[in-house]
């Protein structure tokens, strides 16, 4: 019996495992390539299906930048990302912007002000700056060093 609520408690938690899980497997090529060329490729699971849809849907003026992409890289990409998109995090504005979401703003809630103002930082949207393994979908505490300020003790 105790092992049946083992497993029934393991096999409760997957779907919240599966979005934490930072990058999914059978991600495109193009994502890593096209949108990592600027920034992070960020984690499917930092926004909703519809607001990676409308980021998609707007990659003529991304963000001041025009990040076009062909017919074949846009559909994989879209695909992949509302695929493995959130279910839980509430819209994040239009533009979509994963820094304006209630759960980034509680996860750097913390983080001092002279930190945001580093000139390595540059941008919230930065993640690299302070998660050492970012580009590898890890963002977990022990990998957190932040300019200036040193290495994240909670």
């Amino acid at each position: 019996m105790k092992r049946f609520l083992i497993v029934l408690a393991a096999l409760a938690a997957l779907p919240a495992w599966a979005e934490r899980n930072a990058l999914p497997t059978g991600m495109p090529a193009a994502y890593q390539s096209e949108c990592g060329s600027c920034h992070t490729p960020f984690p499917p699971g930092l926004l909703s299906a519809a607001d990676w849809k409308a980021t998609m849907a707007g990659l003529e003026d991304h963000f001041g930048t025009d990040a076009s992409l062909d017919a074949k890289s846009a559909g994989a990409i879209s695909a992949w990302l509302e695929t493995n998109a959130s279910r839980r995090i509430q819209a994040a504005g239009k533009p979509p912007r994963l820094t304006t979401t209630a759960w980034f703003k509680r996860e750097h809630r913390e983080v001092p002000t002279k930190a945001w103002q580093d000139s390595r930082v540059k941008s919230a949207a930065n993640c690299a700056a302070c998660h050492r393994g970012a580009d590898q979908g890890r963002y977990g505490e022990r990998e957190i060093d932040i300019p200036g300020i040193g290495r994240w003790e909670d």
